[in-house]
């Protein structure tokens, strides 16, 4: 399928699908034209590097996750296959978001005791305007 179909296939822009394709998220054949011609399986894997992109994770990362496969595949079908690498790379980013988390909520409570400060400065100057 072309570059456009893929496209609309999957929502994402044709300069995202080029820029996956460019850090080797996804691969095409050129045809005779020097047209990108990606496999239907394409449809997934955008769908999954957009996944990946909403947890927060750079295109590093997620092409470290796609290329990462068990060297023995887990004859249980009912088990999702992952490697110790994509479980590594997840409890990273959870620690990263977890911190910005708490600095968040730090500001947050600085800003409303400020609010608070002001707001009460306010009503005393309105009260006892001098």
């Amino acid at each position: 399928m072309k570059i456009s179909e893929l496209s609309k296939a999957t929502g994402v822009s044709a300069r995202s699908i080029r820029h996956y394709e460019k850090k080797k998220l996804l691969t095409s054949v050129r045809l005779d034209n020097d047209y990108r011609a990606f496999d239907v399986a394409a449809i997934e894997r955008v769908r999954t590097i957009r996944i990946y992109l909403e947890l927060g994770l750079t295109t590093d990362e997620i092409a470290e996750l796609l290329n990462c496969h068990p060297a023995e595949p887990d004859p249980r079908p009912d088990l999702y296959e992952f490697c110790d690498e994509m479980l590594k790379l997840y409890e990273e980013k959870w620690e990263e978001l977890d911190g910005q988390i708490r600095t968040m909520a730090s500001v947050q409570r600085r800003l409303e005791t400020r609010i608070s400060e002001m707001k009460g400065q306010r009503e005393r100057l309105v009260a006892n305007p001098q």
